[in-house]
């Protein structure tokens, strides 16, 4: 009889299912307006749940946001609030700049009743509800990655029960991408670098979707007034906050805007679409370096290496641009 092979505890209990479960993690935050979108109306993929985390906004401006996208969106799944600050007690600075005073482009947005909110803090949503579809959910986040860690510290079992996990954030210097926090560190990471280390040393499954594949996946001005000219109100509404982002990018002297985090979505709809390279990555948690997130490649060995004996991650390095770019409008504009 042959070797048995090793099923992991997710996949063994995993259930059929025509549309993959997502838990998304998030901070809108425009380009997470985009993403939220995109998950909302991929044929391929099932929304069951919201969290939010600090990042591009505070906690309580980017959970009034999502509550805000929901009710234009049309969205039905339940939103938790989650962290606020990192899990050394620091809170960022909000990304006026980028995203506007109010984190959507500085459009009109009414008070957001939190009455509607899932009771469970972020962490404990994210626990019971993959514990509620093992094997099925897949957590897609793209803010500061606490309420993941969170959930780790307070449910170390958590990890039994992803399916996968697919993160916006990092930079390893690929084709020469850096950080856009500091010379070595994505603001994903940089906002919570403990929580990223501790993300990315579980033992589960991580796809990482850093600034090495998204700055790569540049979006022409003229390609987002698809927005405005479609019929669908969700669309105009993304056309309305990308204002501030497309006059950001153009006062920086660029003709185009990133998709950042609709990037990590699309690593959930179509894994194929990216180039990836395996080992275990740690992230530094203090210092000047703040924030740098660095691999080992599984083919790589070292006298001294503080990578030993942690999970071999996923770290994606190329990606076929058009056809992320394609999927992506051809998915949001559609009907």
């Amino acid at each position: 009889m042959g070797a048995a092979s090793f099923v992991s505890p997710a996949k063994a209990m995993s259930r059929s299912n025509s549309k993959q479960k997502i838990i998304f993690d998030t901070d809108p935050g425009i380009d997470d307006a985009m993403a939220l979108l995109f998950i909302q109306k991929s044929p391929v993929l099932e929304l069951v749940g919201i969290t939010t985390v600090a990042g591009n906004g505070l906690i309580d401006t980017v959970t009034r946001n999502t509550l805000y996208l929901k009710d234009r969106f049309g969205i039905k799944a339940p939103i938790a609030k989650g962290a606020g600050p990192a899990l050394d007690g620091s809170v960022s600075p909000a990304s006026t700049r980028v995203h506007g005073e109010n984190g959507l482009g500085d459009i009109l947005i009414p008070p957001m009743s939190e009455n509607t909110l899932d009771p469970r803090p972020g962490w404990k949503f994210i626990s019971d509800i993959v514990r509620q579809y093992p094997g099925e959910v897949t957590l897609v986040a793209v803010g500061h990655f606490t309420n993941l860690a969170q959930a780790l510290r307070y449910d170390p079992d958590v990890v039994k029960f992803v399916k996968d996990v697919v993160v916006m954030g990092g930079a390893f210097g690929f084709d020469g991408y850096l950080g856009n926090r500091t010379p070595c560190a994505e603001s994903n990471i940089y906002g919570d670098p403990i929580a990223a280390d501790e993300v990315f040393s579980a033992q589960w499954k991580v796809t990482i979707v850093g600034l090495d594949v998204t700055m790569k996946l540049p979006v022409k001005f003229n390609e987002i007034d698809q927005l405005k000219q479609s019929n669908d109100p969700a669309c105009q509404l993304l056309w309305a906050i990308s204002r501030k982002y497309v006059n950001y990018y153009r006062q920086e002297g660029l003709d185009h805007i990133y998709i950042h985090d609709a990037a990590a979505v699309a690593a959930a709809i179509n894994p194929a679409l990216f180039t990836r390279r395996s080992g275990a990555v740690r992230v530094v948690t203090e210092g000047f370096a703040r924030g740098e997130t660095i691999q080992k490649p599984d083919d790589r060995h070292y006298l001294i290496s503080n990578w030993d004996n942690r999970p071999s991650q996923s770290v994606c390095i190329d990606v076929d641009s058009s056809k992320l770019k394609n999927l992506f409008f051809e998915t949001i504009l559609k009907k």
